[in-house]
C-alpha cells in the first residue's frame, strides 16, 4: 500500500457492471495498464489509450474521467489496487462527452455512489447517453449508459472536496463542452501544479466543416480560445485523455529507470497548445482549399 494511501480496501467491495461497446480502436485503448502515482495525491488509473485520474484526500476522492464502459471494471480495480475504496471517490468530473472517456462514469456512480460535476453542455450528453448535433464528431459517437450531473460547472470555477480544489477551465472546439482541469499535489515539501488539458484535435465527421459551420457556428473561436487557455495553465504536469498523445508511458518508463523528474515539463501546456494550433491552421487550410 502507498504511504499516503486512505481508506484502505474493504472486505466486499461493491461490483462494477459494464456494457460492451464495438469500435474500431476499442480493443487497444482498453488495453490494461498498471496504476501509478503521477505526484503526492494524483494517480494514474487509467488504461493503456485511455486516461483516468485519481486525486486522493482524507475527505474523499475526485476521478476525472471514465474511459469506455467496458473500461470502469478497470478503473475500479486500479483504484482498489493502489489501497484506496472505490466508494471514498465522491466526485466525478470528466474532459469531454464522447463515449471513449464519458462511458464508464455510469458504472463507477452506481459502485461509488459519486456525484457528477459537468459542463452545462456535457451535462445535457451525459444525460441522454449520446452526442448533439453541435459535436463534429456527432454521426461518428456511439451511445453509452447516462449519468445525470448534482452540478454543472462555470468556466474557472474551482470544485472543492474537503483540501481538494480542482479549476475547470472550459476548453471547447473538440466538443462545445471540452473541460480541462488543473489542481497542485504536494509530496514532502514538493509541490506541483497538475493539468489535465482536454483533447484539442479538429477531427469530426465526414461532411462537417469548422469553417462557415451552422451546427457549431463558436467552433474556431473555441479552438481559440482554449489553445490561448491551455497554455497559460500552471502546468508542471500535463496529462490528456488519451496519454499517447503526450508520450506518458515513454516519461513513466524513463522515471521507472531513475529519471524522478521525467514526467516534469513546466513547457507541456505551451507546447501542446502550439501543436494544436498547428492542427487547427492545417485543418481549416485544407477545408478552404475545397470550397
Amino acid at each position: 500500500m502507498p504511504p499516503n494511501a486512505v481508506h484502505a480496501q474493504g472486505k466486499s467491495p461493491e461490483p462494477v457492471d459494464v456494457s460492451a461497446t464495438r469500435c474500431d480502436g476499442c480493443a487497444e485503448w482498453n488495453e490494461p495498464q498498471r496504476p501509478f502515482r503521477v505526484h503526492g495525491n494524483t494517480w494514474y488509473v487509467g488504461t493503456r489509450g485511455l486516461s483516468a485520474m485519481l486525486i486522493t484526500s482524507p475527505a474523499g476522492h475526485v476521478l476525472i474521467d471514465g474511459g469506455l464502459p467496458e473500461s470502469a471494471p478497470l478503473i475500479a480495480a486500479s483504484i482498489r489496487a493502489l489501497g484506496f475504496k472505490l466508494e471514498d471517490v465522491k466526485l466525478l468530473l470528466n474532459s469531454h462527452a464522447h463515449f471513449d472517456h464519458a462511458g464508464g462514469l455510469a458504472a463507477l456512480q452506481r459502485a461509488s455512489g459519486a456525484e457528477a460535476v459537468l459542463h452545462p453542455w456535457s451535462a445535457k450528453v451525459l444525460r441522454m447517453g449520446t452526442s448533439l448535433p453541435d459535436d463534429p464528431q456527432f454521426g461518428l459517437y456511439l451511445p453509452f449508459p447516462g449519468v445525470r450531473a448534482a452540478r454543472e460547472l462555470s468556466d474557472r470555477q474551482v470544485v472543492r472536496l474537503g483540501d481538494l480544489a480542482l479549476t475547470a477551465h472550459f476548453t471547447g472546439g473538440h466538443t462545445p463542452g471540452g473541460t480541462s482541469w488543473t489542481w497542485r499535489s504536494c509530496d514532502g515539501g514538493v509541490c506541483w501544479d497538475m493539468a489535465y488539458a482536454d483533447s484539442q484535435s479538429p477531427i469530426s465527421e465526414d461532411g462537417f466543416k469548422f469553417t462557415g459551420s451552422t451546427r457549431y457556428p463558436s467552433g474556431i473561436a473555441d479552438f481559440e480560445r482554449g489553445h490561448a487557455r491551455i497554455e497559460s495553465l500552471p502546468c508542471d504536469v500535463l496529462i490528456v485523455p488519451h496519454p499517447g498523445a503526450v508520450s506518458l508511458f515513454d516519461k513513466l518508463a524513463r522515471r521507472d529507470a531513475g529519471d524522478a523528474n521525467a514526467l516534469r515539463n513546466p513547457s507541456a501546456c505551451r507546447e501542446y497548445a502550439a501543436l494544436a494550433r498547428q492542427r487547427l491552421a492545417e485543418r481549416l487550410g485544407k477545408e478552404r482549399q475545397r470550397n
